[in-house]
């Protein structure tokens, strides 16, 4: 058997109860390693991703406990055998598809905040791009909820933890908006988890949302009434400048004419 270190989960810094906007750091680094007979790095990836996609969708429609592996191999278009090769067991195959969720976080959050300089635009960014991974993973987003709980401690541990990993992408734009003075001093992790549980309510309630509201409306008026709870005097008058320069494409904005407008409710 190949040992491969699938997915190396670095916490960090995490943000312990703060005090007047400082914050207790702790760095923590878990590896996952899920064992494989194949040594095809690449070919490993393939076949996972091929494996999880089928899980995510079965383990949403009838639950993680009714669904075999057998089911699994069948949704995948591949023998039992083969999926044997790739993972141990089905906890093996949950683990693969909430971490997989994770790291679409952490790919596309920075992606999304790259050469954005502004600390409120920052902000408003990073909540939008994790909604919309929310969005596209809106099955794995509610099966991480569900089925968290079925996994052994230790391996609910490394999803907790690269949980806390990916919240520190929106936690350091909170935290930064306080240092400058645009946000009043809160506590930065509980108002990290207003931010994500906003982005993950999508998933969770999308049977009405979807007809309430676009993803673009959800995300705008969520974001004007957590960001404006949060606002200083300054970052007010911060905030409204913002508004106009993404109403009229000025950068990071895109231009009106390439943005999507939501339509009403």
């Amino acid at each position: 058997m190949v040992g491969v270190n699938l997915f190396m989960v670095a916490v960090g810094p995490r943000v312990g109860t703060a005090k007047r906007g400082k914050a207790r750091s702790m760095t923590t680094k878990l590896e996952a390693k899920i064992k494989s007979q194949v040594a095809d790095v690449d070919l490993i990836q393939r076949r996972r991703g091929q494996i999880v996609t089928a899980a995510v969708e079965l383990f949403s429609q009838q639950g993680f406990y009714l669904t075999t592996m057998q089911d699994v191999a069948r949704k995948a278009g591949v023998s039992i055998g083969l999926i044997y090769q790739y993972v141990h067991d089905k906890d093996d195959v949950l683990l693969l598809a909430l971490l997989s969720v994770l790291e679409s976080y952490k790919r596309e959050i920075p992606a999304a905040l790259a050469g954005v300089t502004d600390p409120l635009a920052r902000c408003w960014i990073a909540v939008d791009a994790y909604c919309r991974v929310v969005d596209a993973r809106r099955d794995a987003t509610v099966l991480a909820y569900r089925s968290t709980k079925s996994l052994p401690k230790p391996r609910r541990e490394i999803i907790q933890n690269a949980e806390i990993e990916t919240n520190e992408f929106i936690a350091a734009c909170l935290r930064e908006c306080v240092r400058q003075g645009l946000f009043r001093d809160v506590d930065i992790d509980l108002a990290t988890y207003h931010f994500v549980t906003f982005a993950h309510s999508w998933a969770l309630k999308y049977w009405r949302m979807r007809e309430l509201c676009t993803l673009d409306r959800y995300i705008e008026q969520g974001l004007d009434l957590l960001l404006t709870a949060l606002l200083t005097p300054k970052g007010r008058r911060h905030y409204q400048k913002m508004l106009a320069d993404r109403k009229n494409g000025v950068a990071p904005w895109p231009a009106p004419a390439s943005r999507r407008e939501p339509k009403s409710a």
